[in-house]
């Protein structure tokens, strides 16, 4: 009876073994980042290696740690904990990486973690859709979470974190690229002489004309002819001074200095009302920290019992470089943020208080930005100098990046296209935010 009972409890354990190894449909590669576990398909891995040194790469993304020979194939190394903008624990000399060599598409590539766990096998139905709360990384690049063993996986969406496009995101955005450009045609086609201006605005000043500064082209063209006269030779730009005078009057009030009184005000008003909790910023383009400085004084005025975190890009390295302890003379400073300002042997400088939630970083915007959502951006006069392709993909990426609540702000002569935002003015700034969410 006891070896009857015996054999039947094996019975039912082997048959729930095989019920169990049945539902097991998705296996991942696990790791860790910054105390949270990570999950990878492992369709998507190549192997799993370690390696010491990385050939240095220049002009390329801070997360990119450069190049690796791994066995004859030379690969891109890129850091996870950089790319996220997570902690990451500094190595000593000799100790090895821990490197997920992934397969995408007909190439390999490289990326650091902190540290690598184990294969896990689940069952794909148990994985959840992802959720914000679960990551410290945009949503976007999230495929779902996970349970297993007592731990939760936040599994990763490699092809979309590495920027990999899929056929039809490529023709949608060819297709809005087209569309754009057939407009700025049809509206400049029996004007000779601002098709001439927009020519030369995009060989001199790399000021590209698209629908989103059109209008303003055009307004200032009108003015021009007033100031130049009538004949074809006068309108003409004949050199880089040429396009600076046009454009003189395209720039967001206080560019390149501290904001003055009547500006801030109007970006104050712009604001969210409150915030509970975190209050993330992006501020791509900052140039040498003047506009991000004053953003971010703004907001502590605002919202002074929120907690910010301003991440500002650019990808002047001199600029960026110097940013983080940029020094004033006294006549620099407006009198309004005065207060934000302490004085040292070399100028003034702003307040650790302001300094110390501004991260200054060097980056490509066009390269992928994958840290979390956020609730503010701030890119003026920016697009207008990109590509009409790049224009869209950073528009498509910003409305992406924020959070349903968000507000976008663009340079004082830019419009976002009405069928993705809604506008909303206040003085010389126009607040957007995200429709349909």
């Amino acid at each position: 009876m006891e070896t009857e009972n015996s054999t039947i409890l094996e019975l039912e354990e082997h048959s729930e073994a095989l019920q169990t190894a049945k539902q097991v449909d998705f296996k991942m590669v696990t790791f860790s980042l910054a105390g949270k576990e990570y999950g990878i398909d492992i369709m998507k891995v190549k192997e799993i290696s370690k390696a010491e040194r990385f050939t240095y790469v220049p002009n390329t993304a801070p997360y990119v740690r450069g190049v690796h020979n791994l066995r004859g194939d030379i690969i891109s190394i890129i850091d996870l904990r950089i790319m996220f903008h997570l902690p990451a624990v500094k190595k000593k000399e000799g100790d090895l990486e821990d490197m997920i060599i992934l397969r995408l598409d007909n190439y390999f590539i490289g990326v650091i973690v902190d540290s690598i766990d184990k294969v896990v096998g689940i069952s794909s139905k148990s994985i959840q859709p992802p959720h914000p709360l679960f990551g410290d990384i945009n949503i976007k690049f999230i495929r779902g979470i996970v349970e297993n063993d007592s731990k939760l996986y936040i599994i990763l969406d490699v092809e979309k974190i590495l920027g990999a496009h899929t056929q039809e995101e490529a023709q949608a955005e060819k297709q809005t690229v087209e569309q754009s450009s057939e407009k700025v045609h049809k509206e400049i086609e029996h004007d000779v002489d601002l098709g001439f201006i927009v020519d030369t605005l995009k060989t001199f000043k790399k000021f590209r004309v698209t629908d989103l500064n059109l209008s303003w082209v055009k307004q200032r063209f009108n003015v021009w002819k007033k100031e130049k006269g009538s004949d074809a030779e006068s309108l003409q730009l004949k050199d880089v001074a040429d396009a600076d005078q046009y454009l003189q009057s395209f720039y967001s009030p206080s560019s390149g200095r501290m904001w003055d009184d009547d500006y801030m005000a109007a970006v104050t008003k712009a604001l969210p009302e409150s915030s509970n909790g975190p209050f993330t910023v992006w501020n791509p383009g900052c140039g040498k920290g003047y506009e991000t400085y004053s953003l971010t004084i703004a907001l502590k005025k605002k919202l002074p019992d929120a907690a910010l975190k301003v991440w500002a890009n650019d990808n002047d390295l001199l600029s960026i470089s110097t940013a983080p302890n940029l020094f004033f003379r006294e006549e620099e400073i407006p009198g309004h943020i005065a207060p934000y300002f302490v004085e040292s042997k070399n100028g003034f400088q702003i307040v650790p208080e302001i300094r110390d939630v501004i991260l200054f970083e060097y980056h490509d915007i066009l390269n992928p930005n994958p840290f979390p959502e956020v609730d503010l951006i701030v890119a003026r006069d920016l697009l207008s100098f990109m590509e009409i392709n790049d224009q869209q993909k950073l528009l498509k990426e910003f409305w992406e990046k924020l959070k349903p609540n968000g507000v976008l702000l663009l340079g004082a002569n830019e419009k976002a296209p009405d069928m993705d935002w809604t506008a909303r003015e206040y003085g010389a700034v126009i607040a957007y935010t995200k429709k349909n969410v």
